[in-house]
């Protein structure tokens, strides 16, 4: 089976970082833990709600690398006085990353309630239109 990519199209030109772009996001695991969010906030922002019950401010890490939201969670915890007779909430760690296209920013993160919120904006250029004068050789 032939894999097709936008160098597959003469008329896509300067599209390599967006195929790059598509191949971390599909290689992103599929893992579902912590579930989230995503929701149209304004027409230029977005909320991301990511549900970590247990997790403090101090056990997340929020970065933004190479055009990519990375969020992590690792919980350091004392259980040698504690003796759990049932244990069902996970205190595992994680990884999720999300791929932000050009102009978007990362504005503030909230923690309420069990739920980590990640406020995003989204820039629109305006149009330009750009005319080329045509020179003889």
């Amino acid at each position: 089976m032939t894999r097709l990519t936008l160098s597959t199209y003469p008329n896509m030109l300067g599209f390599e970082q967006l195929e790059r772009l598509l191949q971390r996001a599909s290689k992103n695991g599929s893992e579902g833990y912590p579930p989230f969010n995503i929701e149209q906030t304004t027409e230029t922002s977005f909320r991301i709600t990511l549900a970590i019950a247990g997790f403090s401010e101090e056990d997340l890490s929020l970065t933004v690398e190479d055009k990519q939201l990375i969020v992590k969670g690792r919980q350091i915890e004392d259980d040698s006085a504690r003796v759990f007779l049932h244990r069902g909430i996970a205190a595992r760690q994680f990884q999720r990353s999300f791929v932000l296209a050009e102009g978007v920013d990362v504005g503030q993160a909230i923690m309420e309630n069990g739920l980590l919120h990640i406020d995003l904006t989204q820039n629109i250029p305006e149009t330009v239109v750009q005319k080329i004068k045509i020179r003889r050789a």
